[in-house]
């Protein structure tokens, strides 16, 4: 698959942007505002009563600001920060090593936690409610249980899949919080913060192209700003403007929607090759040259969020606004009143 700027998907220029960009507090984290406000109660009764916060779930399209969320809830607290992922985290040993080491009150954050083993949630769990880990020391009828004490602490799960996550791992959370996509305002005030970071001057019609073209994403937003920056520093006088914005978007190929080369080509595929559809997600696949799990995990669900496709038992078939979007008439008559989403 080739590279898509676009792409919710951490790249390597992100790492540099997020070290610069990544806000301390939840007064300078912009949108989540339910989220943020209900946290900051959680975070303020723990510091009162002087324990560690509830454990905490974040879930939500990939994007949106798990990890920097996660950052935030231990500098509010005062407290340490490790991370790890859970398809880092191979044996039940690597897990019982990382909670020993751990100090009282640390906020251990394990990103896509639902790719963890299931022999390692069983650790997870007397960890969780107790602070207490159970580990097996000898072999053959010399073995033995021993219990380990824990300090107590905080993790904080992060997933794209929250459906994926067992019932008993999920209930052992205290905190469940769902992020949503982001509005162009929120959107726009992040990419002019941002913009102060890089010391870039930016109006607020830049601002709100750069936010309308983000497929609601910070980090895609934070990208964009980066790119949009070099061709105002190079091809203009080096500021931001709405007109400079637009032509640096539409010379990296990113329409007004967000749409990207790869997305307008599976649509423009089954307009003219399948007449718009119904046609099978295989079939699609075949015909762009893509792998069927990208596109149905990557690259279908903003499409369908446009309402630019729908699914439905016979599969894809594009809808009214897919084809206005290319300033196109349906060839046969579409009923759009058909919402029967069913994943083939």
């Amino acid at each position: 698959m080739e590279k898509r700027i676009i792409t919710t998907a951490a790249i390597e220029t992100d790492n540099e942007i997020e070290l610069n960009l990544r806000p301390n507090t939840l007064d300078d984290y912009i949108g989540q505002d339910k989220v943020k406000n209900n946290l900051k109660v959680f975070i303020e009764a723990a510091k009162r009563r002087k324990e560690p916060l509830d454990h905490v779930l974040l879930y939500g399209p990939p994007g949106l600001g798990k990890t920097t969320l996660s950052n935030i809830i231990a500098n509010e607290m005062g407290a340490g920060f490790k991370t790890t992922s859970g398809p880092a985290i191979e044996r039940p040993g690597d897990m019982a090593a990382i909670l020993n080491s751990l100090n009282d009150g640390d906020v251990l954050f394990v990103d896509e936690i639902h790719r963890l083993n299931r022999i390692i949630e069983e650790i997870l769990y007397p960890a969780m409610e107790d602070f207490t880990i159970d580990i097996v020391i000898g072999k053959g009828a010399g073995a033995r249980s021993v219990r380990l004490e824990l300090p107590k602490f905080t993790l904080i799960g992060a997933t794209t899949r929250i459906g994926l996550l067992t019932a008993p791992l999920r209930d052992r959370f205290g905190v469940i919080n769902h992020l949503e996509p982001y509005n162009i305002k929120e959107l726009s005030d992040i990419v002019i913060r941002s913009a102060e970071v890089f010391d870039t001057e930016i109006d607020s019609g830049g601002a709100a192209e750069i936010a309308r073209r983000s497929r609601g994403t910070p980090s895609i937003a934070n990208r964009l700003l980066k790119r949009v920056r070099d061709f105002a520093q190079v091809q203009y006088d080096g500021k931001i403007t709405c007109d400079v914005a637009s032509a640096a978007l539409d010379l990296l190929e990113v329409d007004k929607n967000g749409l990207d080369t790869t997305d307008r080509k599976i649509l423009l595929t089954m307009i003219d090759k399948f007449g718009g559809g119904p046609v099978g997600l295989d079939t699609i696949a075949a015909a762009v040259n893509e792998e069927a799990e990208t596109i149905e995990d990557v690259i279908e669900p903003y499409l369908i969020q446009l309402g630019y496709i729908k699914r439905t038992p016979r599969g894809r078939v594009i809808t009214r606004g897919g084809y206005s979007h290319f300033g196109l008439k349906p060839a046969k008559e579409i009923d759009d009143s058909d919402q029967i989403q069913l994943d083939i």
